[in-house]
């Protein structure tokens, strides 16, 4: 085996820490200057350009042939003819003005030719080694065609399920987001980014693009800056500290400056506080696109304030090319600005090795669909599932006979999920394909064609089919395009007739398994009394059909736990666990449901306190909430001190038992609140979790460390800092439960 192809243990051991730490600093930034030095103005504008083609374009356009050997293009996206790619970095290094090589990029998100679960997927696992592992294999299949750079991972907190684009983040909690930042980055770019398969990552969007104002994808997100210190800024910061290459700049505005011109967010805060020395990237357009949102008179007004805002390279649109040279001339963007645009893309350039090796490794076999890749794969379709309800009828016994419906039970392209632009529908496997493999004892009727479907002709067949099985198998959801980019959903329960059909297939009364695959949490408070079980697959990729059969028929158990708070409905949106108390918290004791409401009442405030009259307060399943195929009781939390100094941690440990009859694993989750603080704290935050294996009957102490440094937070003045005061802290199995304890810090 070669040493890039991949094996489990090689995906594993290949991806340490990649923090950028380059010994050789003083040297690389010599490199820098020297080329630098030759430079022209038109020369430097040059480096600054990313330009586009179709991925699907049958013949190398002459013009764009002519830009890169005039060194007008510094990048490259979607060029996956590799005759291309070889072609135009032929050009660049051997005949355009300073033989600099191109950057090939592509969106590689959660699998070039092996597609694992989209990113909300895998945030669902909870687990490093699957984000770390997933964007490994995408790095060695892509890197193999001549692709070095994805713009991924997505750090976009994400607290609004209407938003398509949850489904490329990793949740709503900073915490897990932060994990997980650290793993992608690390599997991207491998041990150093000079290794031939490593690929430079892309921490996105910079920034709060996940704040967007009703879900509406690129809308306007207000965040005030200790929000955005506390909770959109940390994926951020441990992505940066992992070595992540380059950054993008978010669609949205933030406060009413878009972030593609936004100095404070680009300078005052990635360059100076947080010490990036990589390359900015805007998205699609998104510098023009200035001039839309107000904030720029024209094209050369746009490119004048990304430049001043310190984006240092343009993605498509052709501000900087069209007008940075006469922009300079005027005296409204420096010379000086321009050099440090250059330098930061040269450093990702010879960092990533293209100036000593500028063309792809045509030994690079990538293995693509390898058995390792897809065992991987199904590792982690596995590990992301998560089961939502069971009443006694998982696992099933594999005597039963199955009827297998729903539109998402063998459609194989939606099954893959958004941005897979490269993954070949014929290589995935679906649960049709998984039952047919493993002989389990089934008939199939789709019942719908689509997810969309309207039209109930089929009703009468899947029925049939229904009746003369024991058990019913529906797979759910909605397909691919219903999420992603520009695929905001205002309602966000099943679409089409899938919950008419639920509901049909209920009055036979045979036991219903709802599987549902979606890029979203999908609202189903009026179906879950119809169905026994259900379980969130997400869209779980190349392998998603073999790994639900295993965990349907109990050779496997879903591992999966929320990395999202999952709603009751759309109009409790956004909804997140880790909010504020309010003045009038709401509490079971004093809610009132508007059913309870005597006729003709008298006016009055109905309990006092915040909450929905007709859904309550609380989620429909709380952030994350997971079950296993056995039971877990949490007993017996103690602290080490219920008092601390600044210079000391405290250690809080609680006792878990498996008292099922089966052998499984919990995810074990630890909670703080900060009681009182100079501004309001959330209710709960994520601190810490750990997977543990329990066999059944065994019992396990599990412990956690809690420092100062931990429970600091960014306050209005801009302080950030731990406070003396009340601290709660909870050890459990999910947002909304688990064991208290209290501890005091003091100064």
């Amino acid at each position: 085996m070669k040493y890039y192809l991949v094996s489990i243990a090689l995906v594993l051991m290949s991806c340490s820490q990649t923090k950028v730490a380059n010994t050789e600093n003083g040297l690389e930034e010599k490199r820098i200057d020297s080329i630098l030095a030759q430079m022209s103005i038109d020369d430097k504008i040059g480096q600054t350009n990313l330009r586009g083609t179709s991925s699907r374009a049958k013949t190398l356009s002459e013009a764009l042939k002519e830009d890169v050997r005039q060194g007008k293009v510094g990048a490259l996206l979607n060029v996956m003819n590799v005759e291309f790619v070889d072609e135009l970095q032929k050009i660049a290094v051997e005949e355009s003005p300073h033989k600099i090589p191109l950057i090939f990029g592509r969106d590689v998100i959660h699998g070039f030719k092996t597609i694992f679960p989209i990113p909300l997927g895998l945030a669902a696992s909870w687990d490093a080694n699957v984000a770390r592992t997933s964007s490994r294999v995408a790095a060695i299949e892509s890197s193999s065609v001549g692709i070095r750079w994805t713009f991924a991972p997505m750090l976009d907190i994400a607290r609004d399920s209407r938003w398509g684009r949850i489904a490329e983040s990793p949740g709503e909690d900073p915490y897990l987001a932060s994990v997980l930042g650290t793993a992608y980055v690390e599997g991207f770019q491998g041990d150093s980014l000079s290794n031939p398969t490593s690929i430079a990552a892309c921490a996105k969007h910079f920034i709060g693009y996940g704040a967007a104002m009703g879900g509406r994808d690129y809308n306007t997100a207000l965040i005030p800056k200790p929000l955005l210190r506390n909770v959109y800024l940390p994926p951020f910061e441990a992505a940066l500290d992992a070595g992540a290459a380059t950054v993008m700049t978010s669609f949205n505005e933030i406060n009413g400056v878009p972030a593609t011109g936004n100095e404070f967010l680009l300078k005052d805060v990635l360059r100076d506080e947080l010490k990036f020395d990589g390359f900015v990237v805007s998205d699609w357009d998104s510098t023009i696109e200035m001039i839309a949102h107000g904030y720029a008179r024209d094209e050369k007004h746009a490119g004048e304030l990304a430049a001043n805002a310190g984006m240092d390279m343009e993605m498509t649109s052709k501000a900087y090319e069209n007008n940075l040279k006469q922009l300079i001339e005027e005296g409204k963007v420096s010379e000086k600005q321009l050099d440090e645009f250059v330098k930061n893309i040269l450093r990702i350039k010879i960092r990533l090795g293209l100036f000593d090796k500028p063309y792809r490794d045509k030994t690079n076999e990538a293995n693509f669909y390898s058995k390792a890749h897809l065992e991987l794969a199904k590792e982690a379709a596995i590990k992301n599932t998560v089961l939502l309800k069971n009443r006694a009828v998982l696992p099933l016994s594999k005597n039963k006979k199955v009827a297998l419906i729903g539109p998402l039970a063998n459609a194989p392209l939606e099954q893959m999920g958004t941005w897979t632009f490269d993954g070949d529908r014929t290589r995935t496997v679906t649960p049709l394909d998984a039952f047919k493999s493993a002989n389990v004892n089934h008939v199939f009727v789709p019942g719908l064609t689509h997810s969309r479907d309207l039209t109930k002709t089929q009703f009468k067949k899947a029925l049939t089919a229904a009746k003369l099985s024991d058990v019913i198998v529906f797979v759910s959801g909605e397909e691919a395009i219903l999420s992603g980019e520009a695929h905001s959903r205002a309602n966000i329960d099943l679409p089409g007739v899938q919950e008419d059909l639920i509901k049909e297939l209920s009055k036979i009364g045979k036991p219903i398994v709802l599987v549902i695959m979606a890029g979203r949490p999908i609202t189903i408070t009026k179906i879950i009394d119809d169905v026994d079980a259900v379980l969130m697959t997400w869209h779980p990729g190349t392998m998603g059909g073999e790994a639900l059969q295993e965990i349907l028929f109990g050779s496997r158990e879903p591992e999966g736990r929320l990395p999202v708070s999952w709603p009751k409905t759309a109009g409790q949106l956004p909804y997140f666990y880790n909010h504020k108390n309010t003045g009038r918290p709401a509490n079971n004791e004093d809610y009132v449901s508007m059913y309870d409401i005597p006729i003709e009442a008298w006016q009055s405030s109905l309990g006092n306190d915040s909450h929905y009259l007709d859904i309550g307060f609380t989620p429909h399943f709380p952030f994350g909430y997971g079950l296993s195929y056995t039971a877990f009781k949490y007993d017996t939390i103690k602290i080490s001190k219920d008092t601390i100094n600044f210079n000391e941690d405290v250690i809080v440990k609680a006792t878990i038992s498996n008292i099922g009859k089966s052998d499984g694993k919990e995810i074990v989750q630890l909670y703080t609140q900060d009681v009182v603080g100079s501004i309001t704290r959330p209710v709960r935050e994520l601190k810490g979790f750990q997977h543990v294996s329990l066999k059944a009957g065994e019992t396990k102490e599990i412990s956690f460390k809690i420092s100062p440094e931990q429970l600091k937070f960014s306050n209005h003045k801009g302080v950030d800092a731990a406070e003396e005061g009340n601290f709660n802290v909870w050890v459990g199995p999910n947002s909304s439960s688990g064991l208290k304890e209290r501890f005091y810090l003091k100064k």
